[in-house]
């Protein structure tokens, strides 16, 4: 049976999953909109840095084995594949990989070459996910992007001919170069080079940023109400092409819903591996140290990469699954901390305003432009006595 991705079912056992996440921070150059953990111009540290993982992969506690696995970054496919085998080959004698495994890699289109993509799948991997951000030339360069859109489309069919399982896109949407047509062309485009998953998501001005430096000095910045209509645009076009919408940027054809992610929404467990990776395990969530050179050298001298981490329990766990789960188009199921917020002012005017609803005995986001609107809400709620 295939799986339907914003079915509740698909959605409530996906928590049970277990999951590795490996973070690759190298890129090209960085993009001016990214706040991630990531390097520019720096793949001469490469070796190091797998070994670094390697070592932190070594020492993690053994645990389930894995469900899922997803290798982010960054741009993991600048790595050559023998040093990601190493990663896979640590992770399964440390956990084990299901045989069934979804196995992700990120990717950048520049990147892909078939020779590239026939190793990755050889060596494992059986998801990728293309960094496409946009099929306009112009929206490209201005989002900071190296490849073109032939490239784009191009790496889609090379993934498709190493036998790749499942092909996934990522659109940026809300540039102010961007217009109502150029969206338009790059989801038409997009639909015609027929991945199995789409993701799209909306421009934001992360604070520290180089867009962030400009919109500062003057630049425009993203149009929330543009971008609102970019969001309904997508959500009603990759309908109309039979992508389902399961999260509030995540479309796929049925079967092909990031197991990853759902875990994530799930509050299922991850360990994570890698500088500013975030990992969730045994109730305990762990972050680690964001420097490239620190990472490496506190593997290297024993000390470990762990800068933070908090234990989720009782009520903050609680709400902690409301947030997560409403992202989802299935929602998450009302439990304590859903009784809590229906009972509450804020949530009675969500109900009314018809942004939250109540679906056999699930809630769910209404209106999934406002679901951070109803997480403020959860946040705001205290601990019934």
């Amino acid at each position: 049976m295939i799986a339907l991705p914003a079915h509740p079912e698909t959605a409530e056992r996906s928590s049970g999953l277990r999951s590795a996440y490996v973070h690759i921070p190298f890129c090209a150059r960085v993009c001016p909109y990214c706040d991630f953990a990531v390097v520019g111009g720096e793949d001469d540290r490469i070796s190091d840095y797998i070994d670094a993982v390697v070592a932190e992969i070594a020492i993690e506690p053994q645990w389930h084995r894995l469900d899922a696995v997803f290798v982010g970054g960054g741009t993991p496919s600048r790595v050559p594949a023998a040093q990601m085998r190493r990663v896979l080959d640590a992770l399964v004698v440390r956990f084990g990989i299901a045989e069934d495994a979804e196995i992700t890699l990120e990717a950048n289109p520049e990147d892909w070459t078939q020779e590239h993509s026939d190793t990755l799948a050889e060596i494992g991997f059986n998801r990728v996910s293309f960094g496409v951000q946009s099929f306009d030339p112009v929206v490209l360069v201005s989002l900071g992007r190296l490849h073109t859109p032939i490239q784009a489309s191009e790496s889609v069919a090379i993934a498709r001919a190493s036998g790749f399982g499942s092909v996934s896109v990522d659109l940026i949407y809300g540039h102010p170069v961007e217009t109502e047509d150029s969206w338009t062309d790059t989801l038409r485009t997009a639909v015609e080079v027929a991945p199995d998953h789409v993701s799209a998501y909306s421009l934001t001005v992360e604070p520290g940023t180089e867009l962030w430096k400009q919109v500062r000095s003057g630049a425009p910045a993203p149009d929330s109400d543009i971008q609102a209509d970019r969001w309904e645009q997508a959500a009603e076009f990759l309908a109309e092409a039979g992508y389902v919408r399961y999260e509030v940027s995540n479309h796929a054809r049925p079967g092909h819903a990031c197991r990853y992610n759902l875990s994530v929404w799930g509050q299922g467990e991850y360990v994570a591996f890698g500088m500013g990776a975030h990992g969730y395990r045994d109730g305990v969530r762990s972050r680690r140290v964001r420097r490239l050179d620190t990472y490496i050298e506190r593997m290297r001298s024993g000390i470990g990469p762990i800068q933070s981490s908090d234990v989720i329990e009782g009520w903050n766990a609680e709400l902690e699954r409301l947030m997560l789960g409403l992202r989802r188009t299935a929602g998450v199921r009302s439990g304590e901390g859903g009784e809590a917020l229906l009972a509450s002012p804020q949530g009675a005017r969500l109900i009314d305003a018809g942004v939250l609803a109540v679906v056999d005995d699930r809630l769910v986001a209404a209106n999934p432009l406002l679901t951070d609107e109803i997480i403020r809400a959860v946040l705001d709620l205290d601990e019934p006595a």
